[in-house]
């Protein structure tokens, strides 16, 4: 059974990397003007009302836009800004993003 699992682990790292690696941030760079009005144009946001995408997860980032494309995770803003992305549209921007310097918290 460990075998199993194990196997089952290595694929799904195998297919996450395999996606990330696939995608261009240059692309999500370009494809990321629109989001620049909420998310900010490297995706530090600058208002507490939209999330900020920078140094997030290639898989989370993926995993969230997918989400609003299919309804799954429902936002009246997102909803509509999610529905004409295409897979390659999501790598792109999740892998832009993931690249960008997140927000670091002095103490």
């Amino acid at each position: 059974m460990d075998k199993k699992i194990l196997l089952a682990a290595g694929c799904a790292a195998l297919f996450a990397s395999a996606t990330a690696m696939a995608s261009d941030p240059a692309a999500g760079k370009e494809k990321s003007k629109t989001c620049a009005a909420c998310h900010g144009p490297d995706g530090n946001s600058q208002s507490a009302d939209f999330p900020r995408l920078a140094g997030q997860h290639v898989d989370y980032l993926m995993k969230v836009l997918g989400d609003y494309k299919s309804g799954a995770r429902k936002n009246a803003i997102m909803a509509p800004m999610a529905a004409n992305l295409s897979k390659r549209d999501i790598a792109d921007l999740a892998a832009y993003y993931s690249q960008q310097q997140g927000l670091v918290l002095k103490r």
